[in-house]
């Protein structure tokens, strides 16, 4: 494993392997065997909507490789429910069943609903009863423009906290990660309908350029499609990784 391969992680949001892709996968006895054949890497999803025994998230560490990596979104009841407030108890709870994962967990990712404004004595609260309870790389993904202003931009740094680039994206700035914390995110979500549109050729040449640039200054990136309604994001994923080949073998 070249340095350059651990720094670089593609793959989907979930591990469903459309008809259409099922060639591209090795063998495996379950689904998520068979998709970790070709990414080293899975956002799970399913976690935002009900929880998973500590007993469950180490099953999936047990069905992928020892360099496989995770990426876990904190559950709805935390960020939209709570709107991170007051949630000590849900946080503890879900960090417990997650640390199920192991060395395999690479990252938590905090989605924020769009009607969640940015509140620095909220965010810092917050984030720092995050940091108290895991070592585990952050992820945000802020959907309200004042996440994009320069108070925000200090509460994430203070806190080592990746801004998450998102597409479709609401700024400008969102569509690239931010330059805080230890990893550069990309989740692209389907364009220009969400979950359902699959990317072109040339959008994802350009992400391609996009996250070489990262990978220049030795910084970790990882890059999730969510365009998963009709398949398409393990084919975007697919040919991503192919455009970045030389970068996975650490070529120059």
């Amino acid at each position: 494993m070249t340095a350059a391969r651990t720094r670089l992680r593609i793959g989907c949001a979930g591990w469903s392997i459309p008809a259409p892709q099922r060639g591209l996968f090795g063998e495996g006895e379950t689904a998520l065997e068979r998709y970790a054949t070709l990414f080293d890497a899975a956002e799970i999803n399913s976690s935002f909507y009900r929880p998973h025994q500590a007993k469950t998230y180490d099953r999936w560490a047990q069905a992928v490789p020892r360099h496989f990596q995770f990426s876990v979104k904190i559950p709805k009841s935390i960020s939209h429910e709570a709107r991170l407030q007051g949630c000590g108890e849900l946080l503890d709870q879900f960090i417990g069943e997650v640390e199920g994962l192991g060395s395999k967990l690479g990252a938590l990712l905090v989605q924020l609903p769009p009607s969640l404004g940015f509140d620095a004595r909220v965010a810092s609260t917050f984030f720092a009863m995050v940091r108290r309870r895991t070592s585990a790389q952050i992820v945000c993904e802020p959907r309200h423009r004042t996440w994009f202003e320069a108070n925000a931009d200090l509460a994430l740094k203070r806190y080592e906290i990746s801004r998450a680039g998102a597409d479709p994206a609401i700024t400008g700035e969102a569509a690239t990660p931010g330059p805080f914390g230890r990893l550069r995110y990309w989740r692209w979500h389907g364009s220009p309908r969400m979950y359902y549109s699959s990317y072109s050729e040339d959008a994802l040449a350009a992400l391609a350029d996009q996250v070489r640039g990262q990978l220049s200054k030795r910084i970790s990136a990882w890059v999730i499609f969510d365009n998963t309604a009709h398949g398409y994001a393990t084919a975007n994923a697919a040919r991503l990784k192919t455009l970045l080949s030389a970068d996975l073998k650490g070529e120059p």
